[in-house]
């Protein structure tokens, strides 16, 4: 089991590469117009709300813990042996979901929610297989979408064109991914850690 200590600096990791990924990610959906933030609450570098980023990084922290916690408990192993190098394409892979959400057009929303469900569940598929991945990453995405849907609607922000219930429909598929992406990188980290403890 890890220490204290160890918690602490996979946490303080795990939340950094949060706020990395809420800056980066963001100002894609931003510059793309496709979520819009009220004058008066951009008030960062990157044109983004201030409280984006400490969210992400809070939330990729919870869920980077969250995941090997719950492997641990569940007795799972990983179906393939992991190693910095799967974890990246992870990463690679889910950064091209954002930006496909972002920047590639489709015909109509129906489409695009479908391809980017499918490149999700591909995620999954190449990166985890786990039942507990699986089923973190849908809560993760039910509950992300449904905070989304609630700031939307007191109008922290909102959404160019929504079409599923103030938001966009191809949101949970980018919160799933991301869960995933984010538990991918926990593991590894985790991983990191026992190898370290045993040395």
């Amino acid at each position: 089991m890890a220490t204290v200590q160890q918690l602490m600096i996979r946490g303080t990791v795990l939340f950094s590469i949060g706020v990395f990924f809420a800056l980066v990610l963001n100002l894609l959906q931003v510059q793309r117009q496709v979520t819009v933030f009220p004058p008066e609450v951009l008030a960062s570098l990157f044109s983004s709300a201030w409280w984006v980023p400490p969210s992400c990084g809070t939330a990729a922290a919870v869920i980077g813990l969250l995941y090997p916690c719950l492997d641990h408990k569940l007795g799972e192993t990983p179906c393939f042996k992991r190693e910095w190098s799967s974890v990246m394409r992870c990463v690679a892979v889910f950064v091209g979901i954002n930006h496909a959400s972002a920047k590639i057009d489709f015909a109509n929303n129906l489409q695009l929610s479908l391809s980017l469900a499918a490149m999700s569940i591909g995620l999954w598929w190449l990166f985890d297989r786990s039942r507990s991945g699986f089923g973190l990453g849908v809560a993760i995405a039910v509950l992300a979408t449904f905070v989304a849907q609630l700031l939307v609607y007191n109008g922290v922000y909102r959404y160019t064109e929504p079409d599923f219930l103030f938001v966009r429909s191809w949101l949970p598929c980018v919160f799933f991914s991301g869960g995933v992406t984010m538990g991918n990188i926990g593991r590894q980290l985790a991983i990191d850690d026992s190898k370290q403890k045993e040395e």
